[in-house]
Formats: C-alpha cells, sequence, structure tokens
C-alpha cells in the first residue's frame, strides 16, 4: 500500500542533528555501548533503547541515578574516546551527501548530542560535508531532550525557532525540537514512533524548493 503525500514545511533554517540523521553510526554505537553494558552486568538493548541521540552521561545517570556525576562524566569521557577512534561501519544515511549539498546555499547548522571530535570523525568518515554553524556537546550545559541545543542552533542562525525545521532520528532528539517550538522531520526507522511532524525513511525521500523570499520549502516522498 503505498505511503499516503505528506504536506510539505516552509522553513527559513534547519537544524541537523548527526547520528542516525546524516550518519549512520549505529554499528559502533551498538558495539560500544554493549561492552560497557556488558561490564556492569546490564542488558545492552535496555541501555541502546535510550542511548541513541543523548551524550553518554546522560545515559548512565539513568541507569545509575545514585552514582555521582563525576563517575559518569569519567566513564563517558573514556568511551567517547573509543567512538571517536572506532570508524568501522560509519556511512552516510542514504540521501545525505546530495541533501548537504543542496542545503549549503541555506542558513542550516548541526546540532549533535557529539563532542565537535566526535563529530569531526564521523562526518569525515561517512564522507557528509561538515556545516560551518554547529552546536556540539561542548555548546550546551544540558542534552537533549533538553532544547538548549535547538534554541542555541537558530540563534546562531539568527532566526526564531518557529522558523527552523529540525532533522531528527531519535527520541530525545525529537523531544528536543518539539520543546524549543520546532518542527521536526523524523529520519529513519526510530523515529517514526516518536510524532515528528513528518516522517521519512531516509533523506532520499525528499525534495528542496528554494523560494524567492530564501525560505525553502521540503517536499516528502515517504
Amino acid at each position: 500500500m503505498p505511503t499516503p503525500p505528506q504536506p510539505p514545511l516552509t522553513a527559513r533554517g534547519l537544524l541537523l542533528d548527526m547520528d542516525g540523521t546524516l550518519v549512520d553510526s549505529d554499528a559502533v554505537v551498538e558495539r560500544v555501548w554493549s561492552d560497557w553494558a556488558a561490564t556492569k552486568g546490564l542488558d545492552a538493548a535496555e541501555v541502546l533503547r535510550t542511548a541513541h541521540g543523548r551524550q553518554g552521561h546522560e545515559t548512565m545517570a539513568d541507569v545509575f541515578p545514585d552514582r555521582p556525576a563525576e563517575v559518569n562524566r569519567e566513564e563517558n569521557r573514556a568511551l567517547l574516546a573509543r567512538e571517536t577512534s572506532d570508524l568501522e561501519g560509519i556511512v552516510a544515511v542514504p540521501g545525505a551527501p546530495a541533501f548537504m549539498a543542496a542545503v549549503a546555499r541555506l542558513p542550516h547548522a548541526l546540532v549533535t548530542s557529539a563532542d565537535a571530535g566526535l563529530a569531526t570523525a564521523r562526518m569525515g568518515a561517512a564522507g557528509v560535508r561538515m556545516p560551518d554553524t554547529r552546536i556540539t556537546a561542548e555548546s550546551v550545559s544540558a542534552s537533549k531532550p533538553d532544547p538548549e541545543g535547538f534554541l542555541k542552533g537558530a540563534a546562531e542562525l539568527g532566526l526564531p525557532p518557529e522558523d527552523c525545521v529540525a532533522f531528527e532520528d531519535s527520541g530525545a532528539g525529537i523531544a528536543a525540537a518539539r520543546a524549543a517550538g520546532m518542527r521536526v522531520v523524523g529520519v529513519g526507522s526510530r523515529a517514526s514512533s516518536y510524532g515528528p511532524t513528518v516522517h521519512v525513511t531516509d533523506l532520499t525521500r525528499l525534495r528542496l524548493e528554494p523560494l524567492p523570499d530564501g525560505a525553502v520549502r521540503l517536499h516528502f516522498t515517504g
């Protein structure tokens, strides 16, 4: 049965998550977090259910709510070092390179829970252009689902949140963009469960139409 057409969205700025949205890093995330879960005697599937789209120390705080924050941050530094060096299986989400070429002249920013080193490594490994404007883990005091990153991204573009459309794949990311007052394009199989404004299977399923006033209209094919 064909997917019913989804209405287009018009925006003046685009805010783009990285993992799961532009870059498929699932293989690395699952390796690293499954190993961490095993060392703690935890169910890896349960840990991975909340690990996507968030800073690692926040996931650890959920699993061990009584553990000191500095312990979580120290362990997260070790995991980040491994994730940054482990690039096996990192690939572009289908359509991501062409999508980034299409938005090159539009206001857009990366908004990721990764730190700058990890973002640079993964975007490079996937062959996806890095935006000039980016909000990384170092830029915020609170991780997704807190809206701080998306609000900062919109401010960096000089736009109100309601003029921006966010692209996300995870529950935490979609919640963060919604809390920031933005419409959300959910990308990939995970996203459909979290109530995005529009859902696409990957970035080949949309077309950008530049408008005379500098805005862009996003058309979706499912």
